[in-house]
């Protein structure tokens, strides 16, 4: 989409997070293909071979440290001498739970998904935001999703919970860092087949359950990575320069 609409991201620093497969890595992928520098990080070290290749220089950093999270920020803003143009926060997900009641869930797995669908895009955020603000110009781009406004597909409360903060979060940005020139939206993917949660979530539905789902949505099929990257980069773009505090869902219509 990108190409076809003329969106360039030459000279300008990108920095994704969660990109070692599936959607974060769809968007790295779909920045630098658009000519932007992009950093990129995981804590699987292994899915990020591929971006190194293409380009993106990538590391191991485990966001739910967030000293560790600024110190990244830290040393891609140094190698690139200003402010991060785009940050997008991908990183997230449901750390190998499955929906269960909740009298049966612990402080641990409660814990664990509040720090990385939540803490690690503030504390993304709040390390890029100072620079950004010194040039007066930034965009932030936080991936959410369906479960940000009603309940979730996975049966996982915390997954629910931490996607309506991370919206909440997003509008409550775009109303602090308006002023200063950065745009802060939302990209919020529907059911899409882009790593192993989501395909075990599908299969679990049954043919039965599939036909279901997809009778729900109005394009009567379910979606790619390659939608939520249009999505980004968009939003990051400066075809979408006064729009800001917005919930883009890409999802078909469900």
């Amino acid at each position: 989409m990108g190409e076809a609409m003329g969106i360039r991201f030459e000279k300008q620093t990108v920095v994704v997070s969660g990109a070692a497969g599936g959607i974060g890595k769809a968007i790295a992928e779909g920045f630098a293909s658009l000519r932007a520098s992009v950093s990129a990080c995981d804590i699987n070290t292994d899915g990020l071979a591929d971006l190194k290749d293409a380009g993106v220089a990538v590391e191991s950093v485990d966001l739910s440290d967030r000293e560790a999270a600024a110190a990244w920020i830290e040393r891609i803003e140094a190698r690139c001498g200003g402010a991060v143009d785009v940050l997008v926060n991908c990183a997230g997900g449901v750390a190998g739970q499955t929906g269960r009641a909740l009298e049966d869930v612990s402080d641990a797995e409660w814990d664990a998904l509040m720090a990385i669908n939540l803490g690690a895009a503030f504390a993304l955020s709040r390390a890029c935001v100072p620079a950004m603000k010194r040039a007066r110009r930034g965009c932030i781009v936080n991936i959410t999703s369906g479960a940000a406004t009603k309940a979730s597909l996975t049966g996982i409360q915390a997954y629910c919970a931490t996607k309506h903060a991370l919206l909440g979060l997003t509008r409550q940005l775009a109303h602090e860092l308006g002023p200063h020139g950065i745009r802060v939206n939302s990209v919020a993917p529907g059911l899409m087949l882009t790593n192993e949660a989501t395909r075990r979530q599908w299969a679990a539905y049954g043919a039965d359950g599939q036909k279901a789902l997809l009778e729900g949505v109005a394009l009567r099929r379910l979606g790619c990575a390659q939608d939520v990257v249009n999505a980004v980069t968009f939003l990051a773009s400066d075809l979408s320069g006064f729009i800001t505090g917005q919930h883009l869902q890409v999802d078909g219509g469900r």
